[in-house]
């Protein structure tokens, strides 16, 4: 079973920066792509970004420019540093991994979630 966890939620002011990590273990045998995606009080979980195997990211338009997701393939982990964080970031931050796996002559394709850890941004 792959297990995701994730750290560095946090509470920071207007403007501030905050790094948030996630990792994957357990018996792998491949990850494919890594996201992270945010769920404020009251509001259904969006996207925020998402990175394949071989770095193509995809990022909400309200975080383009603040955000950079990022990835090492060799420990499963992935980044996401937020700059400029602005009080409508308040939200929980979950993480995302597709899961690949071989069954038989094919592959499969599980997709896990971690906790998520919290970030409020407020002064």
């Amino acid at each position: 079973q792959v297990r995701l966890v994730e750290s560095g939620g946090g509470l920071v002011q207007p403007g501030g920066s905050l790094r948030l990590s996630c990792t994957a273990s357990g018996r792998i045998f491949l990850i494919g792509t890594m996201g992270w995606y945010r769920q404020a009080p009251g509001k259904e979980r969006q996207l925020v970004a998402t990175i394949t195997r071989g770095d193509a990211t995809n990022y909400a338009d309200s975080v383009k420019g603040r955000f950079t997701i990022s990835r090492d393939n060799a420990t499963n982990t992935v980044a996401l540093q937020m700059n400029s964080l602005e009080p409508e970031d308040t939200a929980v931050y979950v993480c995302n991994a597709d899961e690949i796996r071989i069954n038989g002559r094919s592959l499969s394709t599980y997709t896990h979630w971690g906790q998520g850890t919290r970030v409020t941004v407020s002064s």
